[in-house]
């Protein structure tokens, strides 16, 4: 073995890695060899964790944004004493596995984040940066105080995420960001030449961050740059030159370590290079003693940290309501916006007077949108923007970055104490359904807020008008979609949205004008996901959002016909399904036909209307028209749904 205790520790990560990878025969050892050095080093020297209590909340967070190179995380977590075990490792990539091939969320292992998609971990973090900087402004430095590192590759800057990201964490002047680059010039595809020749340094010192070039191999060096980046204002990059596979005598370098095992005969070459001589997942006690003693750094910031919360609480009562305002979630119960019973107002209207009594009851909501905030009614106006100059505003001005906003405002979210919300059109949802995606599969309570929800926002046209993304959103495993029709709905879907942290929500809201209903709806049952608006004995109609209106006044006019149909507004499908069958039998009847209608692609609803139901929808694109044109040639009047479902009826 290499004499000193840094390098073992060092080349701890290394073996570790590739024989966990050998093991399973399956992953990516290239990258944990590489960046093994970058890795010590801040584990060792920087990062302010505490492996007793992995979820403090002043803790430094890390993002291992090239999740590929899971295996590195992992032994830094064992090695470090936090509660992932020498099994865990044996176990790298198998069914049931915390050990997964990507780092899966988990706080209590130490793990901050999902990552894999590359650019998302990048995004994320800048989210989290955000969290930290508005806490810190509101809450004081004594209270709020660390930093984001993250390690990032080749492939999270060329992803587009990426680039969006980096440009308004340069805007915003987030200096408590300090990224790590595994700069090794290889790609799965072979050299990164092949498609990546820009100035990456360059390209960040335009955004506005601090950048800095090291041996990725020195760690004196890789120190030094660390401690550079963290006195500086602005978020930094360091561009560490590595060597993929480090250590391998026949694969350094080269694309066939990126992501195969090394193989048994290689491995033993790369153990004699490295001068390890003992046997696979058996680790000498000085390198456990090396990364658990430098543990001890977060233990004291964590006991100064909390000797520091009880001298403010007890010296001003009102910090300890302060604080559990942001990190207690409430069960909200909001006041329904009055409109006159009869008039009209579109639910995106109606969205933005709830979001104002949200924000006053919950401190922690912080959002915006993607350059449409007077479109969407997503600002909170009894607060400014968050600037590079005032972090105590809670209204961020993403841009025109869709993607972006929705990895950093699961990032504000992952952060704690923070609930985000970001907001834009419908179809725009597409830009951000990596993030989403992401969010759903993290359980990550973020608020989505998509208005312009139909062809019925009419004129701008098809390249507008979503008519899939219903049908798309609520094919995510864990996401809520929730689409009201009126300001009870509205009200209820935001409280739903607040009071569920397990996982995100979709609030699918109009541009155009709604009927205020006359008569009360039951909030209890809206906060079902559906219930009867009107009862019927022949069929059953289900209606979403802007087609719940139009659903019974064509029940009203089949009357004369006599037919008599059971009208079921459906804000939200999986919660409706979540209810128990009892429920869901008195909501929808036992043997009574069942149609559907909604001004999208039909697509999902045979789960309900089957083969033989009625699906009303629209299964193409659609038009640049005027709404009350589009609803008269694509028959979503009250008198074409009527005769649909009269001829319906009379086939059946």
């Amino acid at each position: 073995m290499k004499n000193t205790v840094e390098q073992r520790a060092t080349d701890a990560l290394r073996i570790l890695s590739i024989d966990a990878i050998q093991r399973a025969n399956s992953g990516h050892p290239g990258m944990p060899m590489g960046m093994a050095d970058i890795a010590s080093v801040l584990w060792s020297r920087f990062l302010v964790v505490d492996p007793d209590d992995p979820t403090w909340s002043d803790r430094d967070r890390f993002v291992l944004s090239n999740g590929h190179g899971s295996m590195l995380l992992y032994s830094l977590l064992h090695l470090s004493g936090f509660p992932l075990t020498m099994d865990d490792l044996r176990a790298f990539r198998q069914f049931g596995s915390v050990t997964a091939g990507h780092p899966e969320y988990d706080l209590e292992l130490g793990i901050e984040m999902t990552t894999g998609p590359l650019g998302q971990g990048f995004a994320t973090g800048v989210g989290m940066a955000i969290g930290e900087a508005h806490l810190r402004g509101v809450l004081g430095a004594d209270l709020v105080d660390h930093r984001v590192y993250g390690f990032v590759s080749d492939g999270d800057l060329m992803e587009g995420v990426s680039a969006e990201a980096a440009s308004l964490a340069g805007h915003l002047g987030l200096g408590k960001i300090t990224y790590l680059y595994d700069d090794n010039h290889i790609t799965i595809d072979g050299t990164t030449d092949l498609a990546f020749t820009e100035d990456v340094a360059a390209r960040f010192d335009s955004y506005g961050w601090h950048t800095i070039a090291v041996d990725g191999h020195d760690r004196e060096a890789i120190a030094d740059a660390i401690a550079a980046a963290n006195e500086d204002a602005r978020p930094s990059l360091v561009l560490c030159r590595t060597h993929i596979g480090f250590g391998s005598p026949n694969k350094q370098d080269t694309s066939a370590s990126h992501g195969s095992p090394l193989g048994d005969d290689e491995i033993a070459l790369t153990r004699a290079a490295y001068g390890w001589d003992l046997p696979p997942f058996e680790m000498p006690a000085d390198v456990y003693d090396f990364y658990r003693g430098a543990m001890e750094r977060g233990r004291r910031s964590r006991a100064a940290w909390m000797e520091c919360r009880d001298t403010a609480v007890a010296a001003d009562a009102s910090v300890a309501k302060i604080l559990a305002s942001y990190f207690d979630a409430p069960a909200l119960h909001l006041g329904i916006p009055h409109h006159e019973a009869g008039s009209s107002v579109a639910t995106r209207t109606l969205s933005g007077e709830v979001l104002q009594e949200a924000a006053g009851s919950l401190p922690g909501l912080i959002g915006g949108s993607g350059d449409l905030t007077p479109s969407n009614n997503s600002r909170i106006e009894t607060s400014v923007d968050f600037t590079s100059s005032d972090r105590t505003g809670r209204n961020v001005r993403f841009g025109i970055r869709e993607h972006a906003m929705g990895s950093i405002v699961n990032g504000i979210t992952l952060h704690g104490g923070l609930r985000g919300y970001g907001a834009t059109f419908l179809t725009f949802s597409d830009y951000m359904r990596p993030a989403v995606r992401l969010g759903a599969l993290m359980g990550t309570p973020s608020i989505w807020v998509w208005t312009h929800d139909s062809v019925f926002l009419g004129e701008d046209g098809p390249t507008h008008q979503p008519v899939e993304h219903l049908a798309a959103l609520r094919s995510i495993p864990g996401l809520r979609v929730i689409r009201p029709a009126d300001p009870t709905e509205v009200t209820v879907a935001w409280e739903m949205a607040i009071g569920h942290v397990s996982g995100p929500t979709a609030l699918i809201l109009t541009r155009q004008g709604l009927p205020v209903p006359r008569e009360p709806i039951d909030r209890d049952l809206v906060a079902r996901g559906g219930y009867v608006r009107r009862q019927g004995s022949d069929a059953v109609l289900i209606a979403t959002g802007s087609e719940v209106p139009l659903a019974e006044q064509a029940a009203e006019l089949i009357g004369d016909s006599g037919y008599s149909i059971r009208v079921v507004s459906m804000p939200s499908v999986e919660v409706f399904l979540s209810q128990d069958a009892e429920y869901r039998a008195a909501v929808l009847g036992d043997d009574l036909p069942i149609a559907t209608i909604e001004a999208g692609v039909t697509f999902g609803w045979e789960r309900f209307s089957g083969t033989t139901g009625l699906r009303i929808g629209i299964d193409h694109f659609g038009a640049s028209a005027a709404a009350s044109v589009i609803a008269e040639e694509w028959g979503f009047t009250p008198q074409a749904v009527s005769d649909r479902l009269a001829a319906w009826l009379s086939e059946s």
